[in-house]
């Protein structure tokens, strides 16, 4: 048996960002990642404006700078066969007007890496938590299996479940969950991007295909939306190559590309969840992130609201931790800060649900194929007040997080 003071359980962008700062408080800390690399594709590669202000206030800002990115500026939408600017991050606050994408593992080792240089931190890879430890009437560690089938548990003041919309540790702890019911999935993707072709990120809307383009230098990282469980059926039904000829009739300068997917292996599905727990924590346990509240992919939010919720638990949980005196009513303070921003971003996500991407997926929307910009977007683009508004709560997010003084580097 081992012990430590705070037990973070799983290595992404949350996990990492929470265990890095707690580090430099002095606390104790292990993470604990069930794979042996972060090499995952189509995981989350979005670093929005107040993650960068994080990696800046970390001391880390030269050292991302190095890593192989993409800034996403702008959002342009082709309508009628020509691209026109739907919105523009240039005006929201801050230092970063754009979001930078990153291959989240070059993300994740950066963090590492941090985390190497902090005494009290520790990684440890190949470590799959299976279940709650309790002791006293609260929970007290996990039970881990290594990838050699070695098993053992680690004790510790504090558990943090990180381990996404699929966390053993909020299972096992038998919190209450609500759903709200999804009408799509998506599939993603990868297209060949050519330097000719434009930049940043577009949406695609037709009669027939639903899609999302994500410039990432080399290729366009996409995904299209399906109706919710339709996956299997689907891909049954026919071949793989519809799909780049649905985006090709409405994009034309695609039509070199029909043939880029070969393979239903190159398409990989993601099962969109949206829930949000009743209670995010028990006695010597908190969930973070998607473990507390499964995003749907809509606005690309997610990672950046998981990284908010790690900042606040930091500040609000480092000194507590350092003395050993955490108490749910702790916790408590945790989630009373971070549920207005995840209900508010949460309520957006239904909106979008319901009277957009159902009616997109259903091929009730076809707002590439029209001849001309649809009234609605033109008076979108017109009013200042809310052209800006989904790019600011894109980039910054609701009730942006302070970043703990004793994390600062900058």
């Amino acid at each position: 048996m081992e012990r430590t003071t705070c037990l973070i359980v799983g290595g992404g962008p949350a996990g990492m960002f929470l265990g890095v700062m707690l580090a430099r408080a002095d606390v104790e800390v292990t993470v604990l990642e069930k794979h042996g690399d972060f090499l995952r594709d189509f995981r989350g590669d979005t670093v929005h404006p107040t993650t960068l202000e994080l990696l800046d206030a970390l001391g880390l800002r030269e050292d991302f700078a190095k890593l192989p990115q993409r800034r996403l500026n702008t959002v342009q939408i082709p309508i009628g066969g020509r691209m026109q600017t739907l919105a523009t991050f240039a005006h929201i606050p801050g230092r970063h007007k754009y979001v930078a994408m990153v291959p989240q593992w070059d993300l994740l080792d950066l963090l590492a890496r941090a985390g190497e240089m902090e005494p009290t931190f520790r990684l440890r890879m190949n470590t799959e938590a299976v279940d709650l430890v309790h002791a006293g009437g609260k929970v007290a560690g996990v039970r881990y299996r290594t990838k050699d089938g070695a098993t053992g548990e680690i004790r510790a003041d504090l558990t943090v479940a990180c381990d996404g919309r699929s966390s053993v540790l909020r299972s096992a702890a038998g919190l209450g969950v609500r759903n709200w019911a999804t009408p799509f999935d998506a599939w993603w993707f990868r297209i060949p991007r050519h330097d000719t072709d434009p930049s940043g990120l577009i949406p695609v809307v037709s009669s027939n295909r639903v899609a999302v383009m994500f410039d990432r230098g080399d290729y366009w990282q996409s995904a299209t939306l399906i109706a919710k469980g339709s996956d299997a059926e689907l891909r049954a039904r026919q071949p793989v190559g519809v799909i780049m000829r649905d985006m090709a009739a409405v994009v034309p300068w695609l039509a070199d590309r029909v043939d880029a997917l070969q393979s239903w292996d190159e398409v990989k599905l993601l099962d969109v969840k949206l829930d949000r727990l009743d209670r995010w924590y028990t006695d010597g346990l908190l969930c973070i992130g998607d473990a507390a509240h499964a995003m749907s992919p809509v606005g690309g939010v997610g990672i950046n609201l998981a990284v908010q919720d790690a900042v606040a638990t930091a500040r609000i949980l480092g000194p507590k931790l350092l003395s050993h005196s955490v108490t749910p009513a702790d916790l408590a303070r945790v989630q009373r800060h971070r549920t207005l921003p995840t209900a508010v971003v949460q309520g957006g996500q239904r909106f979008a649900h319901a009277r957009i991407i159902r009616p997109a997926v259903a091929g009730q929307l076809n707002v590439s194929n029209a001849p001309e910009t649809p009234l609605a977007l033109r008076i979108f683009r017109r009013i200042p007040v809310i052209r800006s508004l989904p790019p600011f709560i894109v980039g910054r997010g609701v009730i942006p997080e302070r970043v703990p003084d004793f994390a600062r580097r900058d």
